[in-house]
């Protein structure tokens, strides 16, 4: 079998044996009911006669060897064996199978109840003496087909238990997450096959330095003997650091669907478990996967999970923590494969300050890659890969959106055009344009609108110019940023907003300093000064 064989092609030869023997036990089970039924069908049953009968036939002869009175419903009535050759009872002690004489009942009869029956026997005592020799006896039975059918069903029942429990204990496809008592020691990161996973670094946008960083990765996932001819080692692990939505897992998978190879995905939250030992077994499973489909790319995401930093809070949580057991075994594993076995480790965490020293050390993750919310050029790049799919106006400007999310990620922007995707579709337009993308950026921002909420005129009156006081103050300064809108709509928790165009610089001077203060506290003073007239 191939390395890089897809684990759902697997599956099929995995689950093929208990098939087979399902099909088996239903085959074998339908043989043996049509075995049963084909028995009740040439078993012929004792013929039913009436009292009248059993007297003329049975008490006038003294045939009765003992009848049996059954569920005090049925008298099951028995012949003395030595009259089988008598021409009257011939028949009923026809052999039902081989040789041997039906041993009976040979006949039947429905006596309504014993009480009855009793008295009936009684009545016919002084007519036919014999009747006080005969045996009755009462047996209570149940009927044999039900008792088969609950033979079936129970049977039916132990192999669907021992079909469950061989399930759970054989763990079928852990890297779907199926976790049980039997395969807690199991890996449940996914493993996503090159044919599945279509990233590419066209799909990373506003990252270019770090693309640039991991390409050599790429290159040597794709051809290693560039590097091993030469004596290189390549980076054991690469750790991605960088606030949430940034794209480190996009990064991650890009490396994966640029070279080409398996990709597992797994969260650090995954390892840790209320069990002890569970987690270092996970890693130890995690990295014997990946060494069997190498070369590939192992990404655990919110690494800080498990890599935090040993020795803290060690007096409440005990020298046997079982996440620190589990960071000591994914120390070991990073220690443990060759550097140019073609298995390649990323991370990703927006808390890099609080893993241990020993995971960052060279040799483990050898190479720190920082992703920095993108700038107003990157953040045109990273619209441009979002707007791709969306149906847009002509007139579209992209540029201003870049400019109008200052601070946005990568997560964010994508939320926004989903977002403008759905203002559009809401409004029944056949296009998104620009104003849909204008409301969604303040309904990310500031929330959505309230025009339903219960505002006073004094009220309303008060929060104009309080906004009106931002304007103001913010046109006549050259050192604020751009006034770009005034409202006094409310959404979310405030009341209103003045929304501006900020420059990204990294420096201010003293003096915009002093004039963003002043545009801040404008607010406050023009609500202040229309109070007191």
């Amino acid at each position: 079998m191939e390395k890089n064989e897809q684990p759902h092609e697997l599956l099929p030869q995995q689950q093929g044996p208990w098939k087979k023997w399902l099909l088996a036990t239903i085959l074998t089970i339908l043989a043996v009911i049509y075995l049963i039924f084909q028995a009740f069908n040439s078993y012929k049953p004792p013929r039913e006669i009436g009292w009248n009968e059993l007297r003329s036939n049975l008490f006038a002869h003294k045939a009765i060897d003992k009848i049996v009175i059954v569920n005090n419903e049925i008298a099951e009535i028995y012949v003395k064996k030595k009259l089988a050759s008598d021409s009257l009872y011939k028949e009923v002690f026809k052999p039902l199978y081989g040789k041997e004489l039906n041993p009976g009942p040979h006949f039947i009869m429905h006596i309504g109840t014993p009480e009855v029956f009793e008295q009936r026997l009684n009545n016919d005592r002084q007519q036919f003496p014999f009747i006080a020799e005969i045996p009755v006896s009462y047996e209570q039975r149940t009927s044999l087909f039900w008792s088969i059918v609950r033979l079936i069903i129970t049977m039916l029942l132990v192999f669907a238990l021992w079909r469950f429990f061989s399930r759970i204990a054989t763990g079928i496809n852990p890297a779907k997450g199926i976790s049980s008592a039997f395969n807690f020691g199991k890996s449940t990161a996914n493993l996503v096959t090159p044919q599945q996973n279509k990233v590419t670094f066209a799909d990373v946008a506003g990252i270019k330095e770090a693309a640039l960083e991991v390409q050599e990765v790429v290159d040597f996932l794709k051809t290693p003997e560039q590097y091993t001819k030469l004596g290189a080692k390549i980076p054991k692990g690469i750790i991605l650091v960088g606030p949430p939505g940034t794209g480190k897992t996009l990064l991650a998978k890009a490396v994966a669907g640029e070279a080409g190879v398996p990709f597992f995905s797994i969260s650090g939250a995954e390892f840790v478990e209320m069990f002890v030992g569970v987690g270092a077994s996970r890693v130890r499973d995690l990295f014997r996967q990946a060494d069997s489909k190498a070369p590939c790319v192992i990404f655990i995401d919110e690494i800080d999970a498990v890599g935090r930093s040993r020795g803290k809070g060690g007096f409440f949580n005990g020298s046997n923590d079982e996440r620190e057991s589990t960071l000591n075994q994914l120390l070991t594993e990073m220690d443990g494969f060759g550097t140019n076995s073609g298995v390649i480790v990323l991370a990703a965490t927006n808390r890099a300050d609080m893993l241990d020293p020993a995971l960052l050390r060279h040799g483990r993750f050898d190479r720190h890659i920082y992703l920095e919310l993108p700038d107003i050029r990157e953040r045109e790049e990273i619209f441009n890969v979002h707007l791709r799919p969306l149906v847009l106006d002509d007139k579209m400007d992209v540029s201003f959106l870049a400019s109008q999310t200052p601070g946005f990620s990568g997560a964010d922007i994508a939320a926004i055009c989903n977002e403008a995707a759905l203002i559009a579709a809401r409004k029944k337009k056949n296009k998104i344009n620009l104003s849909d993308f204008s409301e969604a950026i303040d309904r990310t921002v500031a929330g959505l609108e309230k025009k339903s909420k219960i505002i006073s005129p004094e009220e309303k009156r008060i929060i104009a110019f309080h906004e009106a006081g931002h304007a103001v103050v913010s046109w006549l300064l050259k050192n604020v940023d751009p006034l770009t809108k005034v409202s006094i709509v409310p959404r979310g928790k405030s009341l209103g907003a003045a929304w501006y165009l900020p420059e990204e610089k990294q420096l201010r001077t003293e003096t915009a300093f002093s004039e963003h203060l002043c545009a801040s506290l404008g607010g406050r003073a023009a609500a202040w000064v229309m109070m007191i007239q």
